[in-house]
């Protein structure tokens, strides 16, 4: 029994397969960019959402520059501590912190 042109008759089956796949994606890709344009043309909202900790640091800023400056005091400690009188308590000065750190963040210090 002799088989002949076994390879002749799967190879144009083969290419119409190859073909058709072909033309199936280049339909899929032209749907995709019609696709595409239509949603470049619709147009785009932007948004922007602040953390918690973003909303709080806005809230203190806004407080701190509504805040009022006894301008006297300042002069008063620029002067004593370019003259070098000005000396730190640390542990007042660690409390203080603390104080405000509790305000911030609204626990009890």
């Amino acid at each position: 029994m002799a088989i002949n042109n076994i390879n002749n008759t799967a190879k144009p089956q083969l290419e119409a397969q190859k073909l058709a796949q072909q033309q199936a994606q280049g339909q899929t890709s032209s749907a995709s960019v019609a696709n595409t344009n239509q949603a470049a043309s619709a147009p785009k909202q932007d948004s922007v959402s602040l953390t918690q900790s973003a909303q709080q640091l806005t809230s203190v800023q806004k407080k701190g520059s509504e805040a009022p400056v006894n301008q006297e005091k300042v002069e008063r400690l620029k002067k004593a501590i370019s003259d070098g009188e000005y000396r730190v308590n640390p542990e007042a000065l660690a409390k203080k912190i603390a104080v405000l750190e509790a305000q911030i963040l609204g626990v009890k210090a």
